[in-house]
């Protein structure tokens, strides 16, 4: 036991101290909010368009990415001859509308947080019951993963909880399967009002990679009315928290 606690006072405090100070610095291979030069794509040439596999690019007078159908794959950064598109280490992507998400890679419109009187109601304490509607396990392991020590949840007063009949809202991954679209249904009447609804994940957004499939419905938004949307395959946990905070009013979203 005394050899456990020798350790534990060697590691030091092994919580990051995000919103404070600088930004977390992520690994290389990450990929976040992507950027596009238009100016090396004159011609429109599509390659990239061709190349994604969920049809998050179009092209029509100036490219735009959807953010809510990327997987972040950078297929398309691979098959741009000029290097039009390039995927950035900023983490920061969760908006409050569908329409947010669509993005010429200049401008971004970051997640506004609720009003005064639910920020009275929910900004020191807020409970999530989590639905995984169909979802891989990617989006709901970066969930969990907020429960730990590094990022340590719970110090902002947000919990995962076990029942949407304790929750003030439901945080869905998975892009709606049809075996889980009525459990859905049934765990949002099951929270009480006020509630939120949080969409984590490319596929808990518009589908995924299953966009269009019979069997699942295109996101959470073709079922119910969702209030947060935290794109990402899966989106990374600070993505994740960042998103949280902003909709709490924790973090301004003034100047990013």
């Amino acid at each position: 036991m005394l050899r456990i606690i020798s350790e534990r006072i060697k590691q030091g405090y092994r919580t990051i101290p995000f919103p404070a100070g600088e930004l977390p610095k992520l690994p290389e291979r990450y990929r976040g909010l992507p950027v596009i030069d238009s100016t090396k794509c004159p011609d429109g040439c599509a390659k990239c368009v061709d190349a994604c596999p969920t049809d998050a690019i179009t092209i029509n007078g100036e490219m735009k990415i959807d953010l809510g159908r990327c997987l972040f794959c950078t297929d398309c950064m691979d098959a741009c001859p000029e290097g039009a598109i390039e995927y950035t280490q900023d983490f920061r992507l969760a908006t409050r509308t569908r329409e947010g998400l669509v993005t010429d890679g200049n401008a971004f419109d970051l997640a506004q947080s609720i009003d005064e009187k639910s920020r009275k109601i929910f900004g020191r304490s807020l409970q999530l019951r989590q639905v995984s509607a169909g979802g891989c396990g990617a989006c709901e392991a970066d969930i969990n993963v907020l429960g730990t020590l590094v990022f340590d949840l719970s110090r902002f007063g947000i919990k995962i909880v076990a029942s949407p009949r304790h929750a003030d809202g439901l945080i869905v991954t998975g892009p709606v399967t049809q075996n889980m679209k009525l459990a859905l249904k049934k765990a949002y009447i099951a929270t009480p009002a006020p509630k939120f609804v949080i969409a984590v994940g490319a596929c808990a957004i518009s589908g995924g990679p299953f966009v269009d499939h019979a069997e699942q419905n295109n996101g959470v938004h073709s079922v119910l009315s969702v209030d947060l949307y935290i794109p990402g395959c899966p989106p990374h946990p600070l993505t994740i928290l960042d998103g949280l905070l902003r909709l709490l009013g924790r973090i301004e979203t003034k100047g990013g």
